[in-house]
């Protein structure tokens, strides 16, 4: 199914593409609203929670440490990708544009502090 050969980076419209025909090809459309795709994001995201619910910070800084534990965590960040990607293409939103927007923003609603700390 992937359009994907070793060794080229993945790019959003491709991935988006390629998660529309995996559903296309299973008759999943019909399941596919915003709604619902908003909800699996959620049910996703929580399952991403999950996993560091109950570590300690430093626990959780040192994930990358733990390969079983750091290939939860990339499975889950896949999923939750994966959601997003195809609630944008449901409702049309370019994820990368929209984030571009979020950014320019903040920039303006969250200056940085004159003491050269942003957080308190």
């Amino acid at each position: 199914m992937s359009e994907r050969s070793e060794g080229t980076t993945p790019d959003v419209p491709r991935l988006q593409r390629e998660l529309a025909e995996f559903a296309r090809r299973r008759e999943w459309g019909r399941y596919h609203t915003p709604k619902n795709l908003a909800m699996a994001l959620s049910v996703e995201a929580s399952e991403l929670v999950e996993i560091f619910q109950w570590l300690t910070p430093e626990e959780s800084s040192a994930v990358a440490e733990d390969a079983e534990l750091l290939g939860r965590v990339e499975d889950e960040v896949a999923d939750v990708l994966a959601y997003l990607l195809q609630l944008c293409t449901v409702v049309g939103v370019d994820p990368l544009s929209a984030l571009e927007a979020k950014i320019s923003r903040n920039e303006s609603r969250f200056p940085p502090a004159e003491n050269g700390h942003s957080m308190e």
